[in-house]
């Protein structure tokens, strides 16, 4: 009885709040702001229905259905009543967790919500509280919505459940914790000692996200006090980038600071000049991201994306199109099926495992020779060698040459490194001219141009290994001699006279590229690529959506080329 006298003490304490013909309950205890739901003026009346209707209730939300289940959530929640306001949802189960995890975890008080106008069934909402850890506080302020749904069972008006009614940021198994950070900040650093921010620096926020995850324990911080989403397993899942990509980490996100913690440092091997032009570059176009490498040592110079939110540069899975014929043309080169001067077709059409291939708007090349086919990125001249190749060639030639596809880059962040899969009959024709199922980004062809460039391949990285004392990846062998001068003979010729001369126009030196032009399923123009070399820089570049290599990624790459650095 006492137990059951002191919640109806409790509730006896909130007085209604009429806002027009609506009651709505207000908190008035201490800490907790009063709020009210919504205005009349569509004519309801405001009796409470008394009986419970014995058939399931179907039908379109009404205004007052709308409103009442809203209030009964928003009510609970507001003053940390955690599992009435879960049995306000479809789903209490999921809710109850995170709801009493917001006063418990997240340490989030005095709660006032303030909902704002109703549009149909959805509900937006405004959220103020105070986080208090210890003897720090600071207040907290966000905006949110719900929407109203039928419970399946019975047809009852409740809040449909998310994570993102309770903060816009928190996803499925994803949770608010307020503590000490699980990691120290860091200060990145460029290779000549400033700092690298978004500010100046707007791609830089993954790198920036993925520096900390791995140096702030090593790099000599110490944790400051956050509120943040700390992510499960479920949400990582569903991080992914454009279009073709693979699922990507997704790191704990800082929502609020309290103390702010002392950062370590972090070198990185980015040129500052080298990578505002790159941040230029791709903030004049949609979707485009490029890499910018050193071949003699490996070292990455610059990386920039227009969509800042995701490193389609570093951690992008998509088909590289034409750009594949760097590999493809050593495999060729090497099993003695081609040379650069000897005579090769380069037909209109050709068939193998029942796929019809043919070159971009149909040409064939008569009488032609594998220099010329490759400079103009003669598809049927590559597919027409693939009934002489092994199913597993391709794949060997990609993993033990160029470094990719074997998942063991130590770049110092989280990076995708190729994908060449073993494929046989129409598929494995398809990877030769990079369709089918061979997936790669810009850093990975900024790689093959820089292996073909330094002779011998160099794992990219971000931070130098001596930091952490970690191993870079190796290739098992090098191209021979002969091979190596006939593949750079091929890229030279591609850079002054085949489809690569308009970008590469004006770029000096010693110099070799490839343009490249990947479909995409559902998609009305193919992402172009571009990957070149100039001296001891190499880069590639993609501009997805974007159309021919040549003329949407090939003037990004060229230009960081022609900057030199």
């Amino acid at each position: 009885m006492g137990k059951r006298r002191r919640v109806a003490e409790r509730r006896s304490r909130r007085r209604p709040v009429v806002v027009g013909t609506v009651v709505a309950a207000a908190a008035v205890g201490a800490g907790i702001g009063a709020w009210a739901l919504f205005g009349g003026g569509e004519g309801e009346a405001t009796a409470t229905v008394a009986a419970t209707e014995k058939a399931k209730k179907t039908g379109p939300l009404t205004a007052r259905e709308v409103t009442t289940a809203a209030r009964a959530f928003l009510t609970a929640w507001q003053h940390g009543e955690a599992a009435e306001a879960a049995a306000a949802t479809d789903d209490p189960e999921a809710a109850r967790p995170l709801l009493t995890g917001y006063a418990k975890d997240a340490r989030i008080k005095d709660v006032t919500l303030t909902p704002g106008t109703r549009e149909g069934a959805r509900l937006p909402f405004a959220v103020k509280g105070t986080v208090v850890f210890d003897d720090l506080s600071k207040p907290l302020a966000y905006d949110s919505a719900l929407t109203v749904v039928r419970r399946e069972s019975d047809g009852e008006p409740v809040v449909d459940w998310s994570p993102a009614v309770l903060h816009p940021e928190l996803r499925d198994r994803d949770r608010l914790v307020t503590g000490e950070a699980g990691t120290p900040p860091v200060t990145a650093l460029d290779r000549e000692g400033g700092e690298l921010t978004t500010d100046t620096y707007p791609s830089l926020g993954p790198v920036l996200d993925g520096l900390r995850e791995k140096y702030g324990k090593t790099a000599g911080g110490k944790a400051g006090v956050e509120l943040r989403v700390v992510r499960g397993e479920a949400a990582k899942d569903d991080a992914t980038s454009d279009e073709g990509a693979e699922a990507a980490e997704l790191a704990d996100k800082t929502l609020l600071e309290l103390r702010e913690g002392t950062p370590g440092e972090v070198k990185t091997t980015l040129s500052p000049s080298l990578q505002k032009a790159a941040e230029a570059q791709v903030a004049a176009r949609d979707r485009a991201s490029v890499v910018v490498l050193r071949p003699s040592t490996g070292e990455i110079l610059a990386v920039a994306n227009s969509s800042p939110g995701f490193n389609t540069a570093f951690q992008g899975s998509l088909a590289p199109g034409s750009t594949m014929k760097v590999i493809s043309a050593s495999l060729l080169l090497e099993k003695g099926l081609a040379s650069v001067n000897g005579p090769h077709p380069c037909p209109k059409y050709f068939t193998y495992g029942g796929w019809k291939f043919q070159n971009d708007d149909k040409f064939k090349i008569d009488g032609g020779t594998f220099k010329a086919s490759f400079a103009r990125s003669c598809n049927t001249a590559f597919i027409s060698q693939a009934p002489k190749l092994k199913d597993d060639d391709l794949t060997r030639q990609a993993q033990q040459v160029f470094g990719l596809g074997l998942d063991n880059w130590a770049v110092g962040v989280p990076t995708f490194d190729g994908a060449v899969p073993v494929t046989s009959d129409a598929p494995m024709g398809a990877a030769l001219i990079g369709q089918g199922l061979v997936r790669m980004n810009p850093l990975n062809m900024a790689s093959v141009s820089a292996t073909v460039k330094a002779g011998v391949f160099h794992q990219p990285y971000l931070v130098a290994p001596s930091v952490d004392d970690r191993t870079l990846a190796t290739a098992s062998r090098t191209m021979s001699a002969a091979t190596l001068a006939q593949l750079r003979e091929l890229m030279a010729y591609t850079a002054h006279y085949g489809t690569a001369a308009e970008a590469m126009a004006g770029v000096s030196g010693d110099v070799g590229a490839k343009t490249g032009s990947a479909e995409v399923d559902n998609q009305k123009k193919p992402n172009g690529w571009f990957t070149a070399y100039r001296d001891d820089l190499a880069a590639a570049g993609v501009v997805q959506s974007g159309g021919h290599g040549g003329e949407t990624a090939g003037p990004i790459v060229a230009a960081l080329l022609r900057q030199g650095g």
